[in-house]
This record gives structure tokens, sequence and C-alpha cells, in this order.
């Protein structure tokens, strides 16, 4: 082997991650003496990807708990899925199934956004202003001081092999408000709505499915309840692609399945957009 043609040690690992075009380019330099400082300098030139531990601290503050405050219950806290912040920081995205129960107004039960660290919570009164039943998105409003808002991306653009990760609370509070990170793999992008094997399996809720059928994100990944709401983020940017769903489109997926499977699902966040620009026009 002509050892002139090898790179430089410690650069040989950058090189592999240039795309193709680029490599080749740099192999016209790597036989002369001062590859080491033309290959640096073209590896300079090219932005970095940001490593998924840089990008996570900027997505988990805007991460919230949803579910219900009950200021007699015990306990008074009850976190029953995952939300996040957008907009101006007052304005929380979760899924509409979370809060499909009615509150008891005797008990003087309210929504509510669930912040802090660990046992350290905090309850943020919130409001119920818009739904979509037909994607289970839900739009809060949060009273107080606003949240760090996560920027909302093109779901269009994402490509089905992308790796994404998402953010939530899998096991609600159990174990403190700690929000958990996983990857998940973008196996395909689906009609929600896959035609059953029987007329008996058809519910009320899959059958306004296919008659209003769109696209979601079928995610190679273990959701659990807590998960549904939780953002679905680009580990480069952070910005949100979709919405989880552990429950609601699951129904229509895997209603011919006797057991569930590790597959999970999310709702592109072109519907979020939809959904704010419906309730609020200035939001555009």
């Amino acid at each position: 082997m002509n050892r002139k043609t090898l790179l430089p040690p410690g650069l040989y690992r950058i090189c592999v991650m240039l795309p193709g075009h680029v490599r080749q380019l740099t192999g016209q330099f790597v036989s002369k003496r001062r590859t080491s400082w033309a290959l640096l300098a073209l590896v300079l030139s090219f932005p970095a990807l940001a490593d998924v531990a840089d990008t996570l601290p900027s997505v988990k503050p805007g991460v919230v708990g949803v579910g219900i405050f009950n200021p007699t219950g015990s306990p008074r806290a009850n976190l029953q899925g995952t939300g996040f912040a957008v907009l101006d920081g007052r304005y929380v995205v979760s899924c509409a199934h979370i809060f499909a129960k009615p509150l008891n107004s005797e008990k003087n039960e309210t929504h509510a956004v669930f912040i802090g660290r660990d046992r350290q919570m905090a309850v943020r009164p919130a409001k119920l202003i818009a739904t979509d039943r037909a994607r289970d998105l839900a739009l809060l409003k949060i009273e107080g001081a606003p949240l760090p808002a996560l920027k909302l991306g093109d779901s269009s653009r994402v490509r089905e092999g992308s790796q994404l990760y998402f953010t939530g609370y899998p096991i609600g509070s159990v174990l403190g408000l700690n929000p958990s990170t996983h990857r998940a793999g973008l196996a395909a992008i689906i009609p929600i709505f896959t035609p059953l094997a029987s007329a008996s399996q058809l519910t009320v809720r899959t059958l306004k499915q296919a008659q209003d059928a769109y696209e979601v994100f079928e995610l190679d990944a273990i959701a659990y309840p807590g998960n549904s709401g939780s953002p679905v983020w680009h580990p480069d940017t952070g910005e949100v692609l979709g919405v989880l769903n552990s429950v609601y489109v699951k129904g229509a997926k895997e209603a011919a399945l006797s057991a569930p499977s590790g597959i999970s699902y999310a709702i592109p966040v072109k519907y979020v957009h939809q959904l704010l620009e419906r309730v609020l026009p200035e939001a555009k």
C-alpha cells in the first residue's frame, strides 16, 4: 500500500463523514505533503452536524407534563400525558384524547401543565382552547410566565429512514418529573387507516378515520401512554416534526392485531400548523 495516500492521523473519521463528492475532492489532496492544512480548511468550511446531546438541552425545557389538577384530591396532580410549548411560550400542544374526560366541577378540577424537575413540581393552570379530534391534537393556553417554546419544522420534508427523537413522560410522574428521550427511526409514512379483515372490527373511530384519511409517521420505537403528546424532533435542529400518539392511531392501525407491537406513531407537525392557523390566525 502506498502510505502517501493515507490520511493523517485523526482526520480519517472526519473525512468519512463528509458527502461523497467532498470525499472525492479531498482524495485529490491526500498524496501531497500539505494535506493536513488543505483538508482541515475544507472540513472547516462545512457546517458541523449538531450532536444529539448538544441539541437536547434546547428541547427539554419546552417539554411539559399535562393532565388534571384536583386541589382536594390525593394526589392533587394527575399527569396523563406530555405536551410542548409553542409560539410565545404560553401555548402548549398535546393530544386531544388526554382531555376527553369532562372535568369534575364539584371537585374544582382544572386542566393543568406540570413543570419542574424531579419532585419539585409546579402546577400551571391551563385552558383547553381548541382541538382537532380527527387528528387527536389539542391546544392549551397557560397562565403565568411563558415557557421556552419549541420551533415547529416542516414535516413535508421528512424522509423515510430518518433518525428522529422524542421526549416525554412515558410512565407519568411516578419517578418524578423527569422527561425521557428516545430514538425513533422513521420506518414509513403511511395512511392512518388500514382496511380491516372483517366488519366486526370496525368502530366509530375507525370509520371516521376511513372517511378522513391522512398520513402518519410510523416509528420503530416503543412508546407508552404517558408519551402521548411528546414532540418528535430533529436531532440537528431540535425542530418539532411530529406529535407522538400512542393511543389514537394504534386503535386504527393495529385493530387487526391480537397483541400490540413495538411500533409507535406520530401525527405530522403540519397538522399542528393548521390548527394554530385556524385558532390563531395571527400566528401564521
